[in-house]
């Protein structure tokens, strides 16, 4: 009985090997055919017979990519605002969570609900306001108002995420803290923010990710000076020309930083993602 036992444990973990292995590889190859593009020559980048594996490894789709659209800028742009935007939303956004979390009234309810709200409206439903918005305060094209942009659609989200993070440390915290001597913004940075670190992390990467992947608002707040990645990726493509080798390259390039900035935190996202799920 315990070998059949153990035998049906052994097919069981192995079944869910091979699934857990496939739904990896299924998600890794298209990142992986990318990269690999970006690598080929450009008469096999658009040959009508593709192949995983390039014949010649070159990077002169990297080369090119600089010749052809000023990627320097775009990357800069997009890093610049990006980084900024999720500064100022994950700070402004915790803070408004702790006061939420540990100095709860109706007003503070209704204002919860509000911003849950506003997080559910599509982005596409807003952008027209937000145009006209910038435009009348003559930011257009400026880094300045993508920033301002990203910040007012990613604080509705790190309240959401952090209040739960916040809810579930105890209230004796910040009580300790007074008696020490801290102020409620001292035992906010100096007690709660560390101890909610891997919350933190993983708000801030998810934040991150939205500013710097997005496409719709930069490409009708911006012209020439603010252009972002996601915008100028979008030139390679033109009415009579498709330049497929440089825009992978580019693409890597563009995914590069995210890659390795989940790589480098995961261990506080995957912390984080639990952290607030259950309260005791």
């Amino acid at each position: 009985m315990t070998t059949f036992t153990n035998r049906r444990l052994t097919v069981s973990s192995t079944l869910i090997l091979l699934l857990t292995g496939s739904l990896v590889l299924a998600f890794i190859f298209p990142y992986v055919y990318l990269i690999m593009t970006s690598l080929k020559p450009s008469t096999e980048v658009i040959s009508s017979n593709p192949t995983l594996l390039p014949s010649v490894f070159t990077f002169d789709n990297y080369r090119t990519m600089f010749d052809v659209l000023p990627i320097g800028k775009y990357f800069g742009n997009s890093f610049f605002t990006a980084i900024f935007s999720t500064l100022i939303s994950v700070f402004l956004g915790s803070l408004a969570a702790y006061g939420l979390s540990r100095f709860s009234s109706r007003l503070g309810n209704m204002f919860l609900l509000l911003t849950l709200a506003v997080r559910m409206v599509p982005m596409i439903s807003v952008a027209v306001p937000m145009y006209r918005i910038i435009n009348q305060l003559g930011l257009y094209d400026t880094k300045l108002a993508l920033t301002l942009i990203y910040t007012s659609i990613n604080i509705p989200f790190v309240i959401w995420l952090m209040i739960g993070f916040f809810d579930g440390l105890p209230k004796e915290l910040d009580e300790s803290a007074r008696v020490d001597g801290c102020s409620k913004f001292g035992a906010f940075i100096k007690i709660i923010l560390p101890i909610s670190l891997p919350g933190l992390a993983t708000t801030a990467i998810f934040s991150y990710l939205m500013s710097w992947n997005d496409f719709l608002m930069a490409l009708m707040m911006t012209s020439t000076s603010a252009k972002t990645m996601p915008v100028g990726l979008s030139e390679f493509l033109g009415a009579y020309n498709l330049d497929l080798g440089p825009m992978t390259a580019a693409a890597v390039c563009f995914s590069f930083p995210v890659v390795l900035i989940s790589f480098l935190i995961q261990r506080f996202i995957v912390s984080g993602m639990t952290m607030g799920a259950v309260k005791e």
